[in-house]
């Protein structure tokens, strides 16, 4: 367990009991009433907020990756986490969360109900000293008042705002740029409550930069590792992907296995715009990130029973460098043999238009049960799935069901122990 600390803001008392746990605090500050600007730290080992932005359901899978990279002051929302760390926690929360969308940086929190009050108090705001005139920046917003009827019009009168100041200042007016802006700005309001937040990350995480080829609807990148992290594994076992599609599941599990920063070959996050990016320090976390890689101790297999999604599965290993961590072959798993003696077994199967096979989709789903039954004793298989009802066809006990969201669709993550001879017998032995 970590060691408890016991950290003052301002006249309140945060409690950071350990990174499998909430921050308890005396007040929530999510939606703040103060109209203060946040100031800008001076020095780049001076610590200030951010805002980890996450799927529905894998914030705790967050919130331990953020206390690994060394934030503080760790606190648990629907959808994100917030915590606090300086310029470097922000660059390895860029290059090493796995189940982070975006990485935002809070700066201007206020009370406004009407696009005037909103254009006056953010005009406020020192954005001259946020960035210079050459920098191009686009707005994206996510607005939820009856204050604010037409979300467009908000984030335009930010825009506004923002230009206006930079002219009050004596400087160029900036260029918005909608489609490859320098400097991304996240403005959320919720009925009055304004926040204003910069981008850190530009592109959303997710895209990691190796998908070079996709099959019929793929799995997100920030999910698939997140499904990696929930079964436990770690790399010390083998690991295999019957039906892996283009990949995604194999190339993240052998980036958690070899311990590779997801976002370690990217080649642009939106910091490096900013008037206070580090480049030395930037610099100085990538080689602490490259000398992290270790070998794994269990192997990788990834398989399906379609040339394209193999071939798209290797075209996206080689992009991501993990050739010498994957094996790969074409096999149908209702008839090939394991890939070694145990392991575990993480699926995502076909649905849809990936759903290609002759009978139903409950038949489908039996023909999975039994496989894994007759085919698999000694594994541990974890299946992912958003049909609870063909799901109830695998027909095996599920030791441990994890709710979880793609996107709007609710769907599960089963665990099966998959056992030799009878579940009653293994069960009377322990």
């Amino acid at each position: 367990m970590a060691k408890k600390e016991f950290i003052r803001v301002g006249e309140k008392k945060i409690i950071y009991k350990n990174p499998a746990k909430t921050v308890k605090q005396k007040a929530d500050t999510t939606e703040s009433t103060k109209s203060n600007p946040i100031r800008l730290p001076t020095h780049s080992s001076e610590s200030f907020e951010m805002v980890a932005i996450c799927m529905q359901n894998i914030e705790d899978d967050l919130e331990k990756e953020i206390f690994d990279i060394g934030g503080k002051q760790i606190k648990r929302h629907k959808r994100a986490v917030s915590f606090w760390g300086d310029l470097s926690v922000l660059y390895k929360a860029n290059i090493w969360l796995r189940t982070a969308l975006k990485v935002l940086r809070p700066l201007y929190s206020f009370k406004a109900h009407s696009e005037d009050e909103l254009y006056k108090k953010t005009k406020e705001y020192a954005w001259e000293n946020l960035f210079s005139s050459d920098k191009t920046f686009v707005i994206d917003f996510a607005v939820n008042s009856k204050n604010f009827a037409h979300s467009q019009f908000a984030a335009l009168r930010l825009k506004d705002a923002i230009v206006d100041r930079f002219k009050e200042a004596g400087k160029e007016r900036p260029n918005v740029d909608r489609e490859d802006a320098d400097v991304r700005i996240h403005l959320h309001i919720r009925e009055g409550f304004v926040n204003i937040s910069l981008d850190s990350s530009g592109e959303p995480l997710f895209k990691r930069g190796y998908r070079r080829e996709q099959t019929a609807a793929p799995l997100n990148e920030t999910l698939a590792a997140a499904l990696i992290l929930k079964t436990g594994w770690k790399g010390e076992k083998d690991f295999f992907d019957p039906m892996c599609g283009s990949g995604t599941l194999a190339i993240e599990a052998a980036m958690i296995a070899a311990n590779i920063p997801p976002n370690y070959n990217r080649t642009h996050f939106a910091f490096e715009a900013w008037a206070d990016y580090d480049q030395e320090l930037f610099s100085r976390v990538l080689g602490e990130a490259k000398e992290a890689y270790k070998k794994p101790k269990g192997k990788i297999y990834a398989q399906d029973i379609k040339n394209h999604n193999l071939r798209a599965t290797n075209l996206n290993i080689d992009a991501a460098n993990l050739t010498n961590y994957i094996q790969t072959q074409r096999a149908d798993f209702f008839e090939a043999k394991p890939p070694s003696t145990n392991g575990i077994i993480l699926m995502n199967p076909p649905y849809g238009e990936r759903l290609n096979v002759s009978g139903d989709l409950d038949s489908f789903y039996t023909q999975i049960g039994n496989t894994l039954k007759h085919t698999y004793p000694g594994w541990t298989a974890w299946v992912f799935s958003m049909d609870k009802s063909a799901v109830k066809n695998i027909g095996l006990r599920a030791k441990n069901k994890v709710p979880l969201m793609n996107g709007k669709l609710p769907c599960s993550l089963l665990c099966y122990e998959l056992f030799q001879g009878k579940r009653i017998d293994k069960l009377k032995e322990k």
